[in-house]
């Protein structure tokens, strides 16, 4: 691979608030200087719903030498009020592309489930129950294809006069995107469980026969036993209450940081020999799901951030100043992009 990156959360925006609060200016250049100079990643896939804050990131990752994947992710937006925010991301991605940094512009992400429109649902967990009825959601797939493309058509239309570096799409594999006007191919659903183990390699055969580079923008899994197994279905296990904050564990999780860790790593190695040009751990830090001494409240165990958020209050004895410790998958992706450049040199 040419690219071994993380994403960054920026946040995303659910029940009237968002999964970084607060956003603070000051961590994240900090945590970008992390993740290049510990971490040892290439680039940053940005993620987010907020147009400044998306900007903000990205700026502080090219200060710290990353190669910048600028990649809106926001949830109950119309077609019309997506199409306006990708616009202006596109503008704002330029302006960084003309200051000298590499930057790959995504437009969008699962905007079949997360946006409004594509799929029968009022929110993304009617849209996401449209799934499990798999006959209806077949007699539905040629329409959402249709207009899928149509969306991803007009915005290209619209983005290509304005950015001009590589553009994509962070996909879901139902969406049927048809990749000939893109310049890289890309997938969220990196994530291997024990329904797919024998059939994720496969499909990344078929992302990467486009002919042009493919990523995979997502994947992990959380730091609790059996998690690797669950992959992307790992983060249902907490309940969150009408705020939007984390409230209970859907059941009682017994914490693993080295399921994690080794899970990131065996599909790493996977990654490397597929042909992929890019693959995004999901996720430098999940902040809505701060760490705890009080194992009820202990909410990071599901999260598949590498760090572990802290209590209010405390900073870290690692990296003092910041709100987090790191996990055993921080070490251990160190240790392999450690590794990895060893082989390069």
């Amino acid at each position: 691979m040419r690219v071994f990156g993380i994403t960054y959360d920026t946040g995303f925006r659910s029940a009237g608030t968002t999964t970084r609060e607060p956003f603070d200016p000051g961590t994240v250049r900090r945590e970008m200087l992390v993740i290049r100079q510990e971490l040892h990643c290439d680039a940053v896939r940005i993620t987010g719903a907020e147009p400044d804050r998306l900007e903000t990131a990205a700026r502080y990752a090219a200060e710290a030498g990353l190669e910048v994947w600028l990649s809106p992710f926001t949830n109950g937006l119309t077609r019309p009020e997506l199409f306006d925010l990708l616009v202006d991301c596109a503008g704002r991605a330029e302006q960084l592309r003309a200051g000298g940094a590499e930057v790959v512009l995504l437009t969008g992400s699962e905007i079949s489930l997360f946006t409004e429109g594509f799929l029968p649902g009022a929110d993304y967990l009617e849209r996401a129950g449209v799934l499990a009825d798999q006959a209806r959601f077949r007699a539905l797939l040629p329409g959402l294809h249709r207009e899928v493309n149509a969306f991803l058509a007009r915005v290209l239309a619209a983005v290509r006069p304005l950015f001009g570096g590589p553009i994509g799409y962070a996909s879901l594999p139902f969406e049927g995107v048809d990749w000939t006007p893109f310049d890289v191919v890309a997938t969220d659903a990196g994530y291997r469980d024990a329904t797919n183990a024998d059939q994720l390699l496969p499909g990344l055969r078929a992302l990467t026969g486009h002919g042009r580079p493919a990523a995979v923008t997502e994947f992990g899994c959380g730091s609790f036993t059996g998690a690797a197994a669950l992959g992307a279905r790992g983060d249902r296990a907490v309940v969150f209450d009408e705020h939007g904050r984390a409230a209970r564990f859907a059941e009682p999780l017994d914490r693993d940081e080295q399921e994690q860790a080794g899970y990131l790593v065996d599909l790493l190695a996977a990654f490397d020999a597929s042909g992929l040009d890019a693959a995004f751990v999901q996720t430098f830090a999940h902040y809505h799901l701060p760490g705890s001494d009080d194992p009820d409240r202990d909410f990071d165990r599901a999260s598949f951030g590498i760090v572990r958020p802290l209590p209010p209050g405390r900073t870290s004895t690692t990296h003092p100043g910041l709100p987090w410790e790191p996990k055993a998958a921080f070490h251990a992706l160190a240790a392999y992009a450690r590794e990895r450049h060893a082989r390069a040199s």
